[in-house]
């Protein structure tokens, strides 16, 4: 495969190894990043567990061991719209893979500044990013990273699917008509509610403009590496643990690998969507290769391998590690037990393969966990970003 292809965001937890997976599969790849995931870190007072070097290291490391040159620029596509039109305008890609927003729904969460921001980022760069792409007449498949929380986790058991749901409504004689609409969001955090925003604009810029645009709505990613960052240590993807960044399996493996009980929100009865970094990478190679033609409407896959209570989560991550099990309360304004049932038939429509939590790679994270368990901060761990400030019973925390 030989296209342009922009990351933007590619210094982050997914977008690192997805630019490092397409340059790897021949394309030329551009990153755009202003690198305040390493800005947050500062603020937050903890970096992620594995070391990070510095983005030209890293360029510089992977140019060494695939002879592969991996462009980058240093922007604010949120704040920077010209300077983002120009290098659209230079460099014109075939496709772009939008990950440049802030990613973490307790962050989101964290203050009236946090929620400002997350808000004043995700939106702004999104619309810029369209924006740009229509004044440049610019033909480039846009692949956006969404997130499964944009459907909450109140859903009734039925079955979330590709992003479209089936429906009769009434027709002006009385008689019954079939439609499709978006299926409903229920944003839990102000980060999820960015991302329905996100969902809306995507709709309206294609259907008003003929962009070309697929919306990948994530499971919660699990795993660090992938075949290209283990090439050198100088690649090594995040592991963020923080109660604001790391995920609820992360924080769990963090905790066993220091000795202490696996904190479980609530009684755990909440079910959540995984998927592994690996396959994140391989689902955004997909999408890539099937983009949709101009004037269809947004194309969406769910973008997860499968489903799991956090509870169970827990027993695995026990199970594998000897830990103990303490519930605690939780900071999320929530349902305490959910349903979770998602179809990723899209994906496996086209030759998706899904790795599973329970398969060997979630042996090596677990040994990552305890390889770096020197650089953890251990305050940090709990997650401490309250929804409201009287929210203190219900279950867990997710992306």
């Amino acid at each position: 495969m030989s296209r342009s292809v922009m990351v933007l965001g590619g210094d982050g937890f997914c977008g690192w190894p997805t630019a490092l997976s397409l340059s790897s599969r021949g394309c030329d790849v551009t990153i755009i990043d202003n690198l305040s995931r390493r800005g947050i870190d500062a603020e937050l007072q903890v970096s992620s567990l594995t070391p990070i070097t510095s983005m030209e290291e890293r360029l510089i490391a992977w140019e060494e061991v695939s002879g592969k040159r991996i462009a980058f620029h240093n922007l604010d596509i949120a704040r920077d719209y010209e300077g983002l039109r120009e290098v659209l305008d230079r460099r014109r890609p075939e496709a772009i893979v939008h990950f440049a927003e802030q990613r973490a729904a307790p962050y989101s969460m964290k203050s009236p500044r946090t929620k400002r921001y997350t808000m004043d980022n995700n939106i702004s760069a999104t619309h810029n990013l369209l924006v740009a792409l229509v004044d440049l007449q610019l033909d480039s498949h846009l692949v956006h990273l969404g997130t499964m929380g944009v459907y909450g986790y109140d859903q009734a058991d039925t079955e979330i699917p590709d992003g479209y749901l089936d429906v009769k409504m009434p027709g002006p004689g009385g008689e019954w008509q079939d439609r499709q609409i978006l299926f409903p969001t229920t944003p839990g955090s102000v980060y999820h509610l960015t991302k329905s925003m996100d969902h809306l604009m995507l709709q309206f810029y294609a259907r008003n403009d003929g962009l070309r645009i697929t919306d990948l709505h994530q499971g919660i990613v699990w795993g660090t590496q992938t075949e290209e960052t283990r090439k050198d240590p100088r690649l090594v993807n995040r592991f963020d643990y923080d109660g604001d960044y790391g995920t609820v399996l992360n924080r769990f493996l963090m905790q066993a690998a220091i000795g202490h009980p696996l904190t479980v929100h609530g009684c755990g009865g909440q079910t959540r969507a995984f998927i592994n970094i690996q396959d994140t990478t391989r689902c955004i190679g997909i999408a890539l290769d099937n983009p949709p033609c101009r004037g269809e409407r947004v194309q969406i896959f769910n973008q997860v391998a499968e489903t799991l209570q956090v509870q169970g989560l827990a027993e695995l991550v026990a199970e594998l590690t000897g830990a103990d099990i303490a519930h605690v309360p939780n900071p999320r304004k929530e349902a305490a037990k959910n349903h979770l049932c998602v179809s990723n038939a899209g994906f496996r429509s086209l030759g998706f393969e899904p790795i599973l939590l329970r398969e060997q790679l979630l042996e090596e994270t677990v040994e990552i966990a305890r390889h770096y368990q020197a650089r953890c901060v251990e305050e940090a761990i709990p997650a401490r970003s309250l929804w409201t400030p009287d929210n203190q019973s219900g279950v867990l925390e997710g992306e």
